[in-house]
């Protein structure tokens, strides 16, 4: 996971490929806990991270999108009490890409290194 959380995001175009299956399973083997659930016929990346308040989750939420937004990559989040879920996948190919992965480890790299502990 730290080798994916040390690299950025690539810019995407619309004929850029999709991860293939075993790809975005060899991958997935450097997440753990995260799922990859498909979604309106698309492969996403997804997580619940479990806080002990609204005010941690929501600090988390807003520190992930100031990255989604400095890589220019950006999840679905849904934020409540004591939880948030994260789903990356790269809308303009409609599947997964390499760059959900590093955001994926970003994300969790992120949570490990100041909430974990206090959830």
């Amino acid at each position: 996971m730290d080798e994916l959380a040390q690299l950025h995001c690539s810019r995407i175009e619309a004929t850029t490929p999709r991860l293939s299956e075993p790809e975005a399973h060899q991958l997935m083997a450097k997440l753990p806990g995260w799922q990859m659930p498909e979604k309106d016929g698309e492969l996403r990346l997804e997580k619940v991270f479990k806080f002990e308040d609204f005010r941690n989750a929501l600090a988390f939420t807003n520190q992930i999108a100031q990255l989604a937004n400095e890589e220019d990559h950006h999840p679905s989040i849904l934020t409540e009490w004591g939880k948030v879920t994260f789903s990356w996948w790269t809308h303009k190919i409609k599947g997964l890409h390499q760059n959900d992965f590093i955001m994926a480890a970003k994300t969790e790299q992120i949570y490990g290194g100041r909430y974990a502990s206090h959830s």
